[in-house]
């Protein structure tokens, strides 16, 4: 099943397009905590694919590591970025 999937990443990748299966999403809201009628207090959730949830990954780590290497990003950028915080402690 793996060569399947990674032709079919392979050939979306080269073509620059999706299936239209992998856009689409079941979202639902999450409760969390607090007053149940305050629409401040959900988060949205999205379930899609699992290739797509792994294609982003490997995508998202390839950049990270291109960022990284070649020096890109400044030392205050601390979003997305592992073993850095955006929090104070």
């Amino acid at each position: 099943m793996i060569p399947y999937v990674a032709r079919i990443l392979d050939v979306t990748m080269n073509n620059g397009t999706l299936l239209a299966d992998w856009k689409r999403a079941i979202v639902f809201s999450v409760h969390m905590g607090g007053n149940r009628s305050l629409d401040a207090i959900y988060r949205p959730v999205s379930l899609s694919l699992v290739v797509c949830k792994q294609a982003k990954h490997v995508i998202a780590s390839y950049l990270r590591q291109v960022w990284n290497r070649n020096d890109w990003l400044y030392e205050s950028q601390h979003g997305f970025r592992p073993g850095y915080s955006c929090e104070i402690k």
